[in-house]
């Protein structure tokens, strides 16, 4: 079911889209940042057991999923939640 968005509606979307990216960079810079400084710690230490895998591979898999929600997704998963929503109010108020 394609419906027109309105021109206020269509910004009110961009701008969401817009900042679900900005987080999604902001994330993706602070991972890069302390994955880098865990590892040149776990050199510096005497690079023995490669113990950043753990931090890297568990914050890797949720910025996976941060990743497909910001540009996999594109909130049509949050677009149809809310119409379920608000077919169920209307159902309501007859």
């Amino acid at each position: 079911m394609a419906s027109s968005m309105s021109e206020d509606e269509i910004y009110e979307e961009a701008k969401r889209r817009v900042k679900a990216k900005r987080e999604f960079f902001s994330h993706l810079s602070a991972y890069v940042a302390v994955n880098v400084l865990l590892i040149i710690i776990w050199a510096v230490t005497g690079a023995g057991f490669p113990w950043f895998l753990f931090p890297l591979c568990g914050w890797g898999i949720g910025l996976l999923f941060h990743f497909m929600n910001v540009f996999v997704f594109t909130g049509r998963l949050d677009k149809s939640a809310v119409e379920k929503e608000a077919e169920k109010i209307r159902r309501e108020q007859k």
